[in-house]
């Protein structure tokens, strides 16, 4: 059973950059389909909310990771901790993506709610599988691959 370990921080950000590509991805396809639905249809929207999303919770989602590393480093990275870690970062995500959609979109209704509601379910699942995937990569290999094959150290 794996165990979570202090990870380095470059570990954090690219983890961070692969689940924001998935994340982003997903958003703009929720948003584009709900806005559809709605007969709003918008890809400039979805785009927008995807790319504000992207930047704003990276940011966000680099300290939860960091305070997740710290206060459970150590501990046995069972599935049950998994799940944990995936609704603290759905209670929190979601509630950016209300919030960013609202703000695009000009408008906090049925719209916002539907586009972040539909992504607690898609992104649930999305991230939980992400958790799972990183856990099964081992330390150090990530930052010797980017020393060597991306820095040229």
């Amino acid at each position: 059973m794996a165990v979570y370990k202090q990870e380095s921080h470059i570990r954090s950000l690219l983890k961070g950059i692969s689940w924001r590509i998935v994340a982003t991805t997903d958003t703009i396809l929720v948003a584009l389909l709900i806005t559809c639905l709605f007969g709003q249809c918008s890809l400039e929207d979805a785009l927008k909310i995807g790319g504000i999303e992207f930047l704003l919770k990276f940011a966000v989602y680099y300290v939860h990771e960091r305070l997740w590393q710290k206060y459970h480093a150590g501990k046995e990275a069972t599935k049950r901790r998994t799940l944990y870690k995936t609704l603290s970062w759905r209670v929190i995500a979601t509630t950016m993506t209300f919030i960013i959609s609202g703000a695009i979109l000009e408008s906090f209704t049925e719209i916002a709610l539907f586009i972040a509601l539909t992504e607690l379910f898609t992104k649930f699942a999305l991230y939980y599988l992400h958790e799972r995937i990183w856990l099964r990569l081992p330390l150090g290999r990530i930052r010797t691959f980017v020393y060597k094959k991306i820095l040229n150290r």
